[in-house]
């Protein structure tokens, strides 16, 4: 009983090796984590003058957006989205994307963080948002261009 136990511990212990060493090893060099830390850079600087049709530019033409307003697919929707909710309604206004961790994932990066932002909502006044993205990146010439974004709001107050 206490050998098939010992197998059993030794096979999980060697199963959960291979993906730890590979999620080491593909952690992206300083150059390539600066580049994505630019992209969000210019993502931001684009919200806070509520220009949609930078930010779409940012996003593939078949970019996926998942938000909690639903799923938008490609730059167009995308872009119409950012004009209507986040510029027409809501009215964003200090939107800051940090970028916590940028991975190498197949052709792809994947980068990981958080964000704030400050938005008068008509209702209720003004509002500070927070919460986790992820983007899923690719290389277009010498361009990173967003190919999936997923946001989630983590905490909100007046």
């Amino acid at each position: 009983m206490k050998i098939l136990f010992v197998i059993a511990l030794v096979g999980l212990t060697i199963s959960f090796a291979p993906p730890t060493l590979a999620q080491q090893n593909d952690a992206v060099d300083g150059e390539t984590t600066q580049r994505v830390r630019a992209l969000a850079s210019s993502y931001d600087a684009a919200f806070n003058r509520q220009d949609a049709v930078i930010i779409a530019g940012l996003y593939a033409e078949d970019a996926v957006f998942n938000t909690p307003e639903g799923t938008f697919h490609g730059r167009q929707a995308i872009e119409e989205l950012y004009a209507k909710h986040y510029f027409g309604e809501v009215h964003s206004k200090n939107v800051v994307t940090l970028v916590n961790e940028a991975i190498a994932a197949g052709n792809e990066l994947r980068a990981t963080g958080t964000w704030s932002d400050t938005f008068e909502e008509p209702s209720a006044g003004t509002i500070h948002a927070e919460g986790t993205y992820s983007w899923v990146l690719f290389h277009e010439g010498d361009t990173w261009r967003i190919r999936e974004s997923t946001y989630d709001i983590t905490n909100m107050r007046q």
